[in-house]
């Protein structure tokens, strides 16, 4: 088993910045990948982004690429989104998820998920 906790959520203005944190514990040496969906209200969850356990980072929404960054500390199981240069539509319920075979943006391939944390950007 894998438990995840994100935290970092909270309310910025357009322009602002954020860093969401995913702490791994459990079974982390199993873990292949960690990655970031959202879900706005009544929109389906989407990915945002995903990190192997070689680093090998993947961005899946055009919309993010060049303001939000995936990052991790294998040391510490943490990993990280900044998110910078937010808008409104960034607005969302952003989880983490743990996979231990793939880094996709699809998630219903993802057997771990944290509660979640919720992101909102005022205009």
């Amino acid at each position: 088993q894998v438990q995840l906790v994100e935290s970092g959520g909270g309310l910025v203005q357009s322009g602002g910045s954020l860093r969401l944190s995913c702490a791994a514990s459990g079974a982390t040496s199993d873990v292949y990948a960690i990655a970031w969906f959202r879900q706005a209200p009544g929109k389906e969850r989407e990915g945002v982004s995903c990190i192997t356990k070689s680093d090998l980072k993947y961005y899946f929404l055009d919309s993010v690429k060049g303001r939000f960054t995936i990052t991790r500390d294998n040391a510490k199981n943490l990993v990280y989104l900044q998110m910078n240069s937010l808008k409104p539509e960034d607005t969302a319920v952003y989880y983490c998820a743990a996979d231990l075979a793939v880094c996709s943006n699809w998630y219903l391939e993802f057997d771990y998920w944290g509660q979640g944390t919720q992101v909102t950007v005022s205009s």
